[in-house]
């Protein structure tokens, strides 16, 4: 079945490798402003990041554009989250109405906001900035069984990237991913325990405000879930078995956006799993490299080019109270590298 996801992945076409001359000359300026090396904590290798990305030092925003993709979950019928799966249909609601947090932030900063249903379980009103693109009315249940069959998977990916293709204009260099589907948290858990190899306790949290009992309740449904199926090893094997419609597609705009080099930024822990499985599915010349900004999932870490790798060893642990630390590690270790 990999043979046949990395076919797939070909359509997407190659991604340029980012600049590393212009990540090194974006340290050597920061090095000589008035203050402290690294006294800008994480913002210095963010903007580093995307002097890399863009391959200049006169970095500039263009047409940005935010994406949000929606869909329901069939693992939310057992109570791993503190809302129902109605939510979902009523939040892609409130966005397209501009009552959300992000639809005003969208606003204010002129991004263009598009939401997208990718799996949500109901029927939405037509509206300019809906793109339907549903494959089904939520995933299955995957405590029982497969959440999405191979062919299903496929498609949400291509379907991602197609969002992407539609809505960025050619002059674009900005894509902003969001999510929105309730359940997706504990399918994001599986994937982040099957692509790191972290134990499972350790992937799960509260999502969206799980008391002490919701959180051990999801934890235990989830443990039932490995029981039935331990995680694949091929990552996008582990997408279909365990992830989501909206899952998918975020993977597939996040390799369409790079493909387009454009400056990606992950809203979040279950974006930033999203793009994770291509970190060791696709050759290293076409390895997204061009995500920024950081998760705060479950526990922190920094999203980025080799998400998998950076959960493994994060730069910043749970407890960590000196974030500007773990900078000063991650350039370091840059430096070595």
């Amino acid at each position: 079945m990999l043979a046949a996801h990395r076919s797939h992945l070909t359509r997407f076409g190659a991604i340029p490798p980012v600049d590393e001359a212009s990540r090194a000359a974006a340290y050597r300026r920061l090095d000589v402003l008035t203050k402290p090396r690294g006294a800008l904590g994480l913002l210095e290798p963010l903007a580093a990041r995307v002097c890399a990305i863009q391959g200049t030092l006169d970095i500039k925003i263009v047409h940005p554009v935010g994406i949000v993709f929606a869909a329901d979950h069939g693992v939310a019928e057992r109570g791993v989250s503190a809302y129902p799966r109605e939510v979902t249909a009523q939040m892609v609601a409130n966005f397209l109405h501009g009552g959300a947090a992000i639809s005003v932030l969208a606003r204010l900063q002129g991004v263009e906001l598009w939401i997208v249903d990718a799996g949500v379980d109901g029927d939405l009103s037509p509206h300019p900035c809906l793109i339907e693109a549903k494959i089904r009315r939520g995933t299955r249940n995957f405590i029982d069984e497969p959440a999405m069959t191979p062919s299903e998977c496929a498609e949400a990916l291509q379907r991602g990237r197609d969002v992407v293709e539609r809505v960025m204009s050619a002059g674009g260099n900005a894509l902003i991913l969001g999510e929105m589907g309730i359940g997706n948290t504990a399918a994001a858990a599986m994937l982040m325990h099957g692509l790191t190899g972290r134990g499972l306790a350790d992937c799960v949290g509260r999502g969206t405000g799980l008391d002490d009992g919701g959180l051990e309740r999801k934890r235990r449904l989830l443990a039932q879930a490995l029981e039935r199926r331990a995680a694949p090893q091929a990552p996008l094997d582990l997408l279909a078995e365990f992830g989501g419609y909206e899952i998918a597609m975020l993977a597939g705009a996040a390799l369409a956006g790079a493909a387009r080099q454009a400056l990606i930024l992950v809203d979040g822990f279950t974006v930033t799993v999203a793009a994770a499985p291509y970190s060791d599915i696709v050759p290293k010349s076409m390895r997204i490299a061009r995500c920024c900004g950081i998760s705060r999932s479950n526990r922190c870490s920094i999203s980025g080019c080799a998400w998998a790798k950076a959960a493994a060893q994060p730069w910043r642990s749970p407890s960590c109270a000196r974030p500007w630390r773990c900078s000063r590690r991650w350039r370091r270790s840059k430096a070595q590298g």
